[in-house]
């Protein structure tokens, strides 16, 4: 966990202003907004552009049930939904629009390296022990870009888990890491899509179970071969550089999940 502590400050007195207070601050853009990524405008249904795929990373973890959110910068019903339940787990009005008070939230939860607040590349960088991102089928820029998406999924799961931690055993691997360890030839795990989890105060089955909300397409948990001690989350259906199927593939027979 990293904490910028000026920026979570600022960010928290203006989350306590009033909504005309809080426009005034964040709208041409916030001083306090972190080296990431600032949000000039208010988006809602309609908007298109670069903004609103940086926001939909943020929420994709927010997709509802089965659902998924695609990173199109194309405002939709989709992510209007995500956005939704994104400001409700926060507290915030639950109007689909994303606007000071939804960019201040995620400022809040943002650091500078663009990772949410309980996550790191680090972390996901550890399938054989943190040695980059290459060695894997895409560039090491897009499997990084992959990891991000993956770490924003985790951010909202650790929410809807009452904010309880979220152990990573393992999260990238080259394709020589894999071998090693036995992966699946093709695994979501090659392509930065995927995190290994375990808990210390959820069961194993309360994080499958929450993780088919979280926007994950790709569950494995108690009951499934050899996820008797972790469960494995990916985002099979929104990569198109595999050589499967994007389809939704859960199991963790021993929680329900089949």
């Amino acid at each position: 966990m990293r904490v910028n502590t000026l920026k979570r400050a600022a960010v928290a007195l203006a989350l306590a202003l009033p909504g005309a207070a809080v426009a005034a601050v964040v709208a041409t853009p916030p001083a306090y907004a972190d080296g990431c990524y600032t949000w000039a405008r208010t988006l809602s249904p309609g908007s298109s552009g670069t903004d609103v795929r940086q926001l939909q990373v943020r929420v994709a973890g927010w997709a509802g049930y089965g659902g998924i959110v695609r990173v199109d910068g194309r405002y939709g019903p989709e992510t209007a939904a995500a956005v939704r339940r994104f400001q409700a787990a926060y507290g915030l009005r639950a109007d689909g629009v994303a606007g000071p008070q939804t960019f201040a939230k995620i400022y809040a939860l943002q650091d500078d390296d663009c990772t949410p607040q309980h996550f790191s590349y680090a972390e996901l960088d550890n399938g054989c022990g943190k040695g980059g991102w290459g060695g894997g089928p895409l560039s090491s820029s897009a499997t990084r870009e992959n990891a991000l998406r993956a770490m924003w999924k985790l951010e909202a799961l650790r929410r809807s888990l009452g904010d309880k931690p979220l152990y990573v055993t393992s999260g990238f691997r080259s394709i020589a890491c894999n071998r090693q360890v036995g992966g699946a030839s093709d695994s979501q795990h090659l392509y930065g899509h995927a995190a290994d989890l375990t808990s210390r105060s959820r069961t194993l089955c309360e994080v499958a179970r929450s993780a088919r909300d979280q926007g994950f397409s790709g569950i494995y948990g108690p009951g499934y071969p050899d996820h008797g001690d972790h469960v494995h989350v990916d985002s099979r259906r929104e990569n198109d550089k595999d050589k499967s199927a994007n389809a939704t593939d859960w199991s963790a027979p021993n929680c329900g999940i089949n």
